[in-house]
């Protein structure tokens, strides 16, 4: 009697376990899909299941949970209020394989934000970021990205990261059309007061130099050669134009490139002899409210929800989630608001 050909043994856990130099439990949870397991240890299980000759159907790499970070600054400010709520939206509408954790870091607090742009426990994909543009800063993100994680800027630049995208508005035009603007409402001349929230942020450096860089062709128009840095506060911004006003000089204009505007408000109204021209940025309720009592004169918006749009999209583009979306890859564009055109709906839901 002929005995029947033995068939030959697949491989088990354990041969592919110390084939791909991992734990059986972690071959376990890649080829059921069980659990999170890091990018690094799926490719050595599915290649080593490959190699073996495992006879069944083996999951994608990539088909395990994705981890992606949101760090923003903990601003009260309308604009990051707005900002992050346009996050929260989009992430209720992702798939669920994506895991965002969305991470407030406190202002001027540099360490608690490096701790934060460090490798995390979890093994993260992306990182969607509105960050200072410091050294030390700009050699986290470039760890992050030597790690294979893909970086996206939102509203401000960080210099020298390469690869890493950025959709925020051009700050640098942004600043040069308000001093076009300022030349164009001002035509008795002075002196243009710049107020800066944070000159470690790209962004705000940008707009003042356009501000200066415009006005600087206009000979009946002068401004400081560096902006007074306020942080957002109302108070900060109500001190910088309370010295104005009182150091004799003739103020034709404010251009404000951050917050703060309550304090500008009330300055104001204490010292301002007559009409002075003030632009700044964001259609925030309060701004919509100055514009009404002709307090304010142009609002330069950067479109926030517009911004969590496109790093969202370019997010999941790099990640090969989705298709390029059409424009993602460009920047934000900003939009001008007077009187005559601001939009009547509420910037922050009540």
């Amino acid at each position: 009697m002929t005995a029947t050909p033995r068939r030959k043994r697949s491989a088990r856990f354990s041969d592919i376990a110390d084939a791909a130099g991992v734990s059986i439990a972690t071959v376990d949870r890649v080829l059921n899909e069980r659990g999170s397991v890091s990018r690094t240890a799926r490719e050595q299980v599915l290649s080593a299941a490959r190699m073996l000759g495992i006879p069944r159907w083996l999951p994608e790499v990539d088909t395990g949970l994705v981890h992606v970070d949101i760090v923003l600054p903990d601003n009260r400010s309308p604009f990051f209020q707005r900002l992050s709520l346009a996050f929260q939206r989009m992430i209720a509408m992702l798939d669920r394989r994506l895991v965002v954790h969305r991470i407030a870091v406190p202002d001027n607090d540099e360490a608690a934000l490096l701790r934060v742009l460090a490798p995390r426990r979890y093994p993260r994909r992306a990182l969607i970021v509105a960050a200072p543009d410091s050294d030390a800063t700009r050699q986290a993100l470039q760890q992050a990205q030597l790690c294979g994680e893909h970086v996206v800027m939102v509203v401000t630049r960080v210099e020298g990261l390469g690869s890493a995208a950025y959709v925020g508005i051009d700050n640098y035009a942004a600043g040069r059309t308000a001093g076009h603007l300022i030349g164009r409402y001002c035509p008795q001349g002075g002196w243009v007061l710049i107020l800066s929230s944070r000159r470690d942020y790209c962004g705000h450096r940008e707009r003042s130099q356009g501000c200066r860089d415009a006005l600087a062709s206009l000979p009946h128009l002068h401004c400081d050669a560096v902006s007074r840095e306020t942080w957002d506060d109302p108070d900060q911004c109500y001190l910088a134009l309370c010295a104005a006003f009182r150091s004799g000089d003739s103020l034709a204009a404010i251009y404000n490139t951050g917050a703060g505007s309550p304090g500008v408000v009330a300055a104001l109204r204490c010292f301002a002899a007559r009409k002075v021209c003030w632009v700044t940025h964001e259609l925030s309720d309060d701004h919509r409210q100055y514009m009404q009592q002709g307090l304010l004169d142009v609002v330069i918006d950067q479109d926030p929800d517009t911004q969590a749009l496109r790093a969202i999209q370019h997010m999941l583009a790099a990640l090969e989630l989705a298709p390029p979306a059409p424009g993602s890859q460009q920047g934000g564009e900003f939009r001008l608001y007077v009187p005559e055109n601001m939009r009547g709906e509420r910037y922050l839901a009540e």
